[in-house]
């Protein structure tokens, strides 16, 4: 103030001391044009994880100052939890001018059953051990590989011949077909079908016994005279090969054929590439057989020549599948007849080996069972009293191998 005071009082007039006030401010003017001040540094960040002094919370509470920038990792390439890549499988190589090549063996199994039946009672044997089964294909011996004792369920087709002919025939056939069917257990499955000049299926496979009741009770009158037995069995054959497991043909017929289409040797070769259906036959017309068989004159004597050929054909049918046959003449043999089967088919053994003939070239192999005791000698049967008892081997005749395709 001192020295404004002084200025003041150098100037003789006030309009003197306003030009000085205008040329000092336009002076100061210039001279901050020409030199600028600095602009103001910025404020400098402390470090992650170093608190600012100035940065605490308020004592009442709530959101603090602003903390400033904020450090965020650096995500990883690769997840912790992401397991390491597999190695790479070693490369193989083949020697050099080697091939791709490829080796496929398939071991082929026969399955057979055998029944061990008393000759007198017709009894089934139990108790024998796989040590007392030998099997002998085309006469060599197999090692058995698998044994058990089999007793199940049966799937059966009863195949009557339904023709007009004789009425003793068809009286016979009814009542073996009845009897068949008391023998029956309630998971049994049972198709039945009839034949004279043609096939006709009376029922299809049924575990109620009723409809087959029903459709033995329908079986009245007859179409035709003729009996196509070849026919009729192939056609069997045929619709049993499409249902698994072992199957059984229950044949009660006259054992004639006079009008089939196939011959004889078409139905047998049939019946040996049938490996897993048993054929148990039942003759018809033994009373009257009987009574007629002996008589002079050139028709009798042909009738009895048919009838024994078609009593060979019933007995090789059975043969060649392990069944039995029968020629009752009597109705009350039919019951016990039927009981053999039964206890037959559902009490049987069981055997698998393996062929040391591995051939599949389709050839039929010819099977044979024999029973032998510990010590390598056939098995001898006693009775309580030490009295012998013969025994029979109820199994298939052959097999036919499988056809290799090329």
């Amino acid at each position: 103030m001192r020295l404004f005071n002084l200025i003041v009082r150098s100037f003789p007039s006030p309009s003197c001391l306003l030009v000085f006030v205008a040329l000092m401010a336009v002076a100061s003017l210039s001279r901050a044009q020409d030199h600028p001040q600095p602009s103001p540094q910025p404020q400098s960040t402390p470090p992650p994880g170093q608190q600012q002094p100035d940065q605490a919370a308020p004592d009442s509470g709530g959101p603090g100052a602003d903390p400033g920038a904020i450090a965020l990792p650096k995500k990883k390439d690769r997840p912790d939890d992401t397991p390491p890549p597999a190695p790479a499988a070693p490369k193989i190589k083949a020697p050099e001018g080697a091939g791709n090549y490829s080796l496929r063996i398939e071991v082929p199994e026969v399955t057979v059953d055998v029944g061990v039946l008393l000759e007198k009672t017709h009894q089934f044997v139990p108790g024998l051990k796989p040590g007392n089964f030998r099997v002998y294909e085309d006469g060599v011996e197999q090692k058995v590989a698998g044994f058990k004792r089999v007793e199940a369920p049966i799937t059966a087709l009863l195949l009557c011949e339904f023709a007009a002919t004789n009425y003793t025939f068809i009286y016979d056939m009814r009542n073996a077909a009845w009897s068949f069917a008391q023998q029956l257990r309630p998971q049994d499955y049972v198709a039945m079908m009839t034949f004279d000049m043609h096939t006709q299926l009376v029922t299809d496979f049924t575990q109620d016994k009723r409809q087959l009741y029903e459709a033995i009770n329908s079986l009245r009158i007859p179409g035709f005279n003729e009996r196509n037995l070849f026919d009729a069995l192939y056609e069997s054959l045929d619709r049993l090969s499409r249902i698994e497991g072992r199957k059984y043909i229950i044949l009660i017929a006259s054992g004639r054929d006079t009008f089939s289409k196939l011959t004889l040797d078409k139905i047998l070769q049939k019946v040996k590439s049938t490996s897993d259906v048993t054929i148990f036959t039942v003759s018809t017309g033994g009373a009257m057989r009987a009574m007629t068989e002996g008589r002079g004159g050139m028709m009798s004597s042909m009738r009895d020549m048919d009838y024994l050929q078609a009593d060979n054909e019933m007995k090789t049918f059975a043969q060649l599948t392990g069944g039995m046959s029968f020629f009752p003449r009597f109705i009350g043999e039919m019951p016990d007849i039927f009981q053999n089967i039964n206890e037959t088919i559902r009490s049987k053994y069981e055997l698998i080996y393996r062929p040391s003939n591995a051939k599949q070239d389709g050839t039929y192999r010819k099977l044979r069972v024999e029973l032998v005791d510990e010590e390598g000698h056939p098995l001898r049967m006693q009775d309580e009293k030490h009295k012998p008892l013969k025994y029979d081997i109820i199994t298939r005749d052959g097999y036919r191998a499988r056809q290799e395709v090329e």
